[in-house]
């Protein structure tokens, strides 16, 4: 199985660290859930992480190998990303953009069918981008990256436009994608977070701050004080100590 290392990444803008030597080692078996107020550095970590963004220094590894030394074809192959927005150029229907995901490894095609089922997207399939919802083209990107397979996964607030029940079963998938494939999601959703991830990263200022499981993360003060919130602790089982809820300020 794939691993995907990142070792002192460092990114500035302007006089700005965007991010300030983060170091992480992501393997499969764990949904990893990468949280953060707004401007830690969320997005920016995980641009470098699918090679899309390269650091003023540090490096980014998959499986031993310098990501900025992969061919782009096989990076493209390899990592799935799947962005906050997309815009496309040509109005092209659900089944093409499915399509244009599968032609990044080969034999994915056969697939199309199958993922056009499992996100239920068969009867949207002729339906041009202009013609369906923002919920439906989160499903329909979703399905564009996961149908070639990728070794590595990387989704960037991926729910943010689903309703509550496609949000719950986005993040089954997503975790399930995890046994075994390198996983990682950015959310805001602070309670989903403990509840659907098993390990966490918590971020501020560019810097990782805490990185562990989920439920001790969630015991942790200093998710109260990066956040600037009181959460309400409600113990579940004797494996998950607590699940977070915010609380008044």
């Amino acid at each position: 199985m794939s691993h995907l290392a990142a070792e002192g990444l460092v990114v500035t803008a302007g006089e700005r660290r965007l991010l300030d030597g983060v170091s992480l080692r992501l393997e499969p078996g764990a949904l990893v859930g990468l949280i953060g107020p707004n401007g830690a550095g969320k997005t920016t970590l995980l641009r470098c992480l699918a090679g899309l963004a390269r650091p003023d220094a540090g490096t980014v590894a998959l499986d031993g190998t310098a990501l900025a030394t992969l061919p782009v074809s096989e990076r493209g192959r390899r990592i799935g990303y799947l962005p906050q927005s997309f815009q496309l150029a040509w109005d092209y229907t659900v089944r093409e953009v499915v399509a244009l995901g599968a032609s990044r490894a080969s034999g994915a095609g056969a697939r199309i069918p199958a993922v056009l089922r499992a996100h239920d997207l068969t009867a949207l399939a002729d339906r041009p981008w202009s013609g369906v919802s923002g919920g439906e083209r989160a499903r329909t990107l979703l399905a564009a990256t996961l149908v070639a397979e990728p070794a590595v996964l990387l989704a960037d607030e991926p729910g943010a436009s689903l309703d509550i029940g496609r949000r719950l079963d986005l993040m089954r998938r997503l975790r399930a994608y995890a046994r075994e494939h390198v996983a990682v999601v950015v959310l805001h959703d602070i309670e989903q977070a403990v509840r659907d991830c098993d390990r966490l990263v918590l971020m501020d200022g560019g810097r990782v701050i805490l990185d562990g499981p989920a439920p001790a993360l969630a015991g942790s003060p200093e998710i109260d004080r990066i956040f600037g919130v009181r959460f309400a602790r409600t113990p579940i089982d004797s494996e998950a100590d607590a699940l977070l809820a915010v609380s008044s300020p």
